[in-house]
């Protein structure tokens, strides 16, 4: 497993009408984050924002942005169009909806509490393709509370799962990367 790409903006691009094409607003994919529990992603549009303290960073699956590429018949998408916070490869997203979860790339675990699924957009379908919108829900990612404070960057990922007596235990082996572009709503 491993985080991808990283996104971070001060800003919403997408509001208003997709017609009206996105709002210009700084956006970056720096090699790392830092996160404050209770707070968020330092430096981004839900840090610090009582509406976004359970939606404060949003994971996706890149396996699932570029199964809809290719469901479409397009080339792949730049996964920073989909502004999620985090991009990972081998980690099945979706399976982490209602779960406190540990993510550590290196300097050390960083507790997140999965929330809701992150619904997709109409601005999808102008920003990645026609059609987007449609095949990205059940699998645009899935939104989190930051309820530790740490650093993620890019690069190799290890995912945990507290325990009630206060350990860890390693389902890595229930998270399928086999199962990472599918998504919830395609589940069997």
């Amino acid at each position: 497993m491993q985080i991808e790409r990283l996104v971070v903006s001060p800003g919403h691009a997408y509001q208003g009408r997709p017609s009206d094409g996105p709002a210009p607003t700084e956006t970056t994919s720096p090699s790392a984050v830092e996160l404050r529990a209770g707070h968020g992603v330092v430096g981004d549009r839900y840090a610090g924002r009582a509406a976004h303290r359970d939606a404060a960073l949003t994971i996706i699956a890149a396996e699932a942005l570029e199964a809809v590429a290719a469901e479409l018949g397009v080339p792949p998408f730049d996964p920073v169009l989909a502004r999620r916070t985090v991009v990972t490869r081998g980690l099945d997203v979706e399976r982490l909806r209602m779960t406190d979860v540990l993510l550590d790339s290196g300097d050390g675990p960083v507790l997140l509490g999965g929330r809701r699924p992150a619904a997709p957009c109409a601005w999808m379908d102008t920003v990645l393709a026609p059609g987007a919108h449609a095949l990205l829900r059940g699998r645009a990612g899935v939104r989190f509370a930051v309820l530790g404070s740490g650093v993620l960057r890019v690069g190799p990922l290890t995912v945990s799962f507290p325990t009630a007596a206060g350990g860890l235990f390693d389902e890595e082996a229930l998270l399928d990367p086999e199962r990472a572009a599918v998504g919830s709503r395609r589940r069997q």
